[in-house]
């Protein structure tokens, strides 16, 4: 696939998520997807969706335990860049989170794999600190 084959896969991924439709989003994983952030290699309190997954049903169970944490506002991408089988995305994310009613905005940047029309790789960089920070009322 072009590198603009694999940009349309990863904003298909976005726009699903945006709109909430995550059987279509889940569909554009691969079946043994490897899904992270760097952050989960630890156990951070306040952030109980933050570990890492493997396959769709560990992903389904992300989303799961996300919705049942943060009202999503919006999530956009700023900037995309492709190289070869690599799409990076920098984008932003707003929301309430649910225990608290504190909003948020923070951006972030997610790195994804793409082979034969499906994500095989995600990795995501944003500030835990502050979430964490905002979940337990800081």
């Amino acid at each position: 696939m072009s590198e603009q084959d694999n940009i349309r896969v990863v904003e298909g991924l976005i726009a699903a998520i945006g709109k909430g439709q995550i059987p279509a989003a889940l569909e554009l994983l691969s079946p043994d997807v490897d899904s992270q952030s760097p952050a989960t290699r630890i156990e951070i309190p306040g952030i109980p969706w933050a570990k890492p997954r493997r396959g769709r049903a560990e992903v389904a169970a992300f989303f799961q335990e996300l919705a049942a944490a943060v009202e999503p506002a919006a999530m956009e991408a700023l900037v995309i860049t492709a190289q070869g089988d690599r799409v990076v995305v920098e984008g932003r994310n707003r929301g309430t989170l649910r225990s608290t009613g504190r909003s948020y905005e923070h951006d972030w940047v997610m790195v994804f794999t793409v082979r034969d029309g499906q994500i095989v790789r995600h990795r995501h960089y944003y500030d835990t600190y502050e979430i964490a920070q905002l979940m337990q009322g800081g």
